[in-house]
């Protein structure tokens, strides 16, 4: 188990190339519907976990810690300390801190058990979206590129090659 405890401060901040470096997963979890046209056919629903915002409107990807320089490198979830991950893509932004621009590594991570106690549970509150409604809803354009092009392309990549892609994918990013 993990210390429950959110990052604090900014001595622990990583910088390349002039750029804050941020590291944000797209928790997903399968969710299993009816076929309504069938009893005994089963489906999954793919949906995302965000959480809201503490300064305004809209909902936010969860961050992690970067272990290393390197965005690529290995990286810690709050929630559960130990994680598949699959990195989608970087994504350039400017942020309404002094340091004006960001660079954030954002990663697929694939949820199997959700803790019932978290860092922020008392001042955030989590959203299980399916991915058009979580595009709809995040608070920043960049978010909604990650979902739309970088989540829902690996995604569907990920189901076309099954098991073996997953396991190769994460053999690529470790």
């Amino acid at each position: 188990m993990c210390d429950l405890v959110a990052r604090t401060g900014r001595h622990l901040q990583r910088y390349e190339d002039g750029r804050r470096l941020l590291a944000g997963c797209i928790p997903f979890r399968y969710r299993d519907i009816n076929n309504e046209t069938s009893n005994y056919e089963r489906k999954k629903l793919v949906e995302v976990l965000m959480i809201n915002s503490q300064s305004g409107p809209g909902l936010l990807f969860p961050k992690l810690l970067f272990a290393s320089v390197h965005p690529a490198a290995h990286v810690t979830d709050h929630a559960t300390c130990s994680v598949h991950k699959k990195l989608l893509g970087f994504y350039d932004f400017k942020s309404k801190q002094p340091e004006g621009m960001c660079r954030a590594a954002v990663f697929a991570l694939h949820v199997k058990e959700e803790l019932a106690s978290w860092p922020e549970q008392s001042t955030r509150q989590r959203s299980w979206l399916t991915v058009p409604e979580a595009a709809e809803r995040s608070r920043h354009p960049w978010m909604q590129e990650a979902l739309v092009t970088g989540f829902s392309a690996w995604l569907e990549n990920w189901r076309n090659g099954g098991v073996a892609a997953w396991m190769e994918a994460k053999d690529d990013d470790t």
